[in-house]
């Protein structure tokens, strides 16, 4: 209660010096989020398991992009689980009050259009790769989901599948290990295949299990088949390199190693020592390292108005990226360019291998 000695004008000056002390405490509570809003964005990569070595090499190509825009990357590991790969964008934009961008494998094909729409809604630029349903387009999410990025599947696994019946001398039989059945990758690698055996009709494929991508499945799997089908199989054929090193692995144990060909897809250091060494026939890369740096360079240019996405061609919003074939004949220089060091990417270069249009049938 006001003290009734104290004359009115000077109870005036308290009450507005009350206010305004109001006020400022009020505007203190505001200023770390305007200036959380004004500093440099995070980036963000969101993938499946650093256990795998093809993700593995995405994060370094993460850490490297990052650390030439003199920027923080976060990576988020799902572990082969949707809920949690989506719950995690979701606090890293609560975390970042929205100041980021996303470079996002989905863990599964239906999970880019949640992440799409949690983007979109909280103003964060996003690059998906690999994983999206074919009637979800970045234009439908106009100018947050800048951009799509694949690798045509259904090529790769029908020039792996012809290399391999070519070493087998266009006969006999092979097992094949597939991907997880609801991702992208893997339905489109087993269709180039099925093109494949289509058009070699002296080979028969003696069974298909889907390995989820895992080497040790793929090595339990194989182990099941030599066991099962012995020296019938004359060839391996795997939609990515970890399962046909898990292969590889079950064959060494039987003594066969260099002896069953097998092929891959994703450029691993343990397939392409397999080609160098003759026991794997080749395998096919995306460059994840590229995919680490430029999947995060392109959202953040769009972020930082180099472009508007909404004004790109859709050949720049959803595409085809380039991919390089790893056999004997090049294994050599690829090691000594791309194992053994990385080499300097022109992040400013950003559809610079943009080969196409993704093919939807």
């Amino acid at each position: 209660m006001p003290d009734r000695n104290v004359v009115p004008w000077l109870q005036n000056v308290e009450r507005r010096r009350l206010l305004q002390t109001a006020g400022f405490a009020s505007l203190a509570g505001l200023l770390p989020r305007v200036a959380r809003a004004a500093d440099a964005p995070t980036l963000v990569t969101s993938i499946r398991s650093l256990s795998n070595p093809y993700h593995a090499i995405w994060k370094e190509g993460a850490d490297a992009f990052a650390k030439s825009a003199g920027l923080e990357n976060v990576t988020l590991v799902s572990e082969g689980n949707s809920e949690k790969s989506i719950a995690d964008i979701r606090a890293m934009i609560a975390k970042t009050n929205g100041n980021m961008v996303l470079n996002c494998d989905p863990n599964d094909t239906p999970d880019a259009r949640p992440v799409a729409e949690i983007c979109s809604k909280a103003g964060v630029y996003l690059v998906t790769q690999w994983n999206k349903p074919t009637d979800l387009h970045p234009w439908d999410f106009n100018p947050y989901y800048v951009s799509h990025i694949e690798f045509n599947g259904v090529r790769s696994g029908r020039e792996i599948a012809e290399m391999l019946f070519k070493a087998m001398g266009g006969s006999g039989g092979f097992v094949a290990l597939g991907g997880m059945i609801s991702t992208t990758a893997a339905i489109e690698r087993r269709r180039g295949l099925d093109l494949a055996l289509k058009a070699n009709s002296n080979v028969k494929m003696l069974d298909f299990q889907t390995a989820n991508w895992k080497s040790q499945e793929a090595y339990d799997i194989t182990s099941g088949w030599l066991t099962r089908f012995g020296d019938k199989i004359k060839g391996i054929w795997a939609a990515n390199d970890d399962m046909g090193v898990g292969a590889l692995e079950a064959l060494r144990g039987e003594g066969l190693a260099g002896k069953v060909p097998i092929v891959g897809v994703d450029g691993i250091k343990a397939a392409v020592d397999g080609v160098r060494t003759g026991e794997f026939v080749c395998t096919i890369t995306s460059d994840p390292y590229w995919q680490g740096g430029m999947g995060l360079a392109i959202p953040l240019a769009a972020k930082r108005g180099v472009f508007d996405p909404a004004k790109e061609p859709h050949l720049h919003r959803e595409f085809y990226a380039q991919v390089t074939e790893i056999t004997k004949a090049n294994v050599a220089e690829y090691i000594k360019t791309q194992v053994q060091a990385h080499p300097v990417l022109n992040y400013k270069d950003l559809w610079g291998r943009v080969v196409g249009p993704i093919v939807y049938s």
